[in-house]
């Protein structure tokens, strides 16, 4: 039995439940983020099995209710992220390992002419940015001998600038505050590994490709023709370059930016 335990934030979100459910698998104890409860109750329910299966495999009898839980906070809101960490820590759980996850689609917003508002940007920088640092120093500063890494997710927009060949309509389709604010990302994981190495901290991230799963056929012909593989990544691609980071064997690696794009990059 396993006694790690990881945070990962938005874990109802397209990304988050397939690091939800590996981490499960895996016998850790796993805290994950929603900004609904029912969201956060429905993911439980769908992973009961998972749960039953690792439990009757390795003779485990923790119980549901420790070995998975649903966090409902609304991240950017004034001091979010210290309540969230206090209220773990009042409830007795640990943290080893944290994921930076959470999103939200509707900050991603553009007008006619493809410019965002003020409010948007400001949000996006907030949620991909501003989050993770105070989530990251909130973790730091109240339990630090627990905590052994961090992991930002990224995005390939983050590392280079979004191609506007992908879209029908690229004005609508290239919000300019995402990639913006996945390329502070890569700087803030740098910044926060220097901080937090003397604690035995790494903090690194993961620069996702495109996932097959909320685009239509044409899209995921066009993606296919600018990139060397010829294609989208698949769900199960995005978990082991996170595996890879927290794991203990990958200690040499600290503030580290994985392309995980399938060659996206490249050209």
């Amino acid at each position: 039995m396993s006694d790690q335990s990881i945070l990962i934030t938005g874990g109802t979100g397209k990304f988050g439940r397939i690091f939800v459910k590996h981490f499960l698998q895996k016998g850790w104890q796993v805290l994950f983020t929603t900004t609904n409860k029912e969201r956060g109750d429905n993911l439980i329910t769908s992973l009961s099995s998972t749960l039953d299966t690792y439990a009757a495999n390795n003779n485990d009898n923790k119980a549901v209710s420790d070995r998975l839980i649903s966090l409902v906070v609304d991240l950017t809101e004034d001091n979010a992220a210290p309540k969230l960490v206090k209220s773990i820590k009042d409830k007795g759980y640990k943290v080893n390992h944290l994921v930076n996850n959470a999103r939200s689609l509707d900050f991603l917003q553009t007008d006619d002419k493809g410019q965002t508002k003020r409010d948007h940007f400001m949000a996006e920088y907030l949620m991909d940015v501003v989050v993770p640092y105070e989530l990251s120093m909130a973790l730091f500063n109240t339990q630090p001998d627990a905590l052994r890494t961090i992991t930002n997710i990224g995005s390939q927009y983050g590392m280079v600038a979004a191609n506007p060949h992908l879209y029908d309509n690229p004005l609508k389709g290239l919000p300019i505050q995402y990639g913006v604010a996945k390329a502070a990302v890569v700087h803030l994981t740098k910044e926060l590994a220097i901080r937090f190495a003397d604690s035995n901290i790494r903090v690194n991230c993961v620069a996702y490709g495109g996932v097959e799963g909320r685009v239509d056929d044409a899209f995921k012909a066009r993606y296919a023709k600018l990139t060397p593989s010829r294609r989208m990544l698949a769900e199960q691609d995005i978990i082991g370059p996170l595996e890879l980071l927290i794991a203990a064997r990958a200690r040499a690696i600290n503030g580290q930016t994985i392309q995980a794009d399938d060659g996206w990059t490249l050209w």
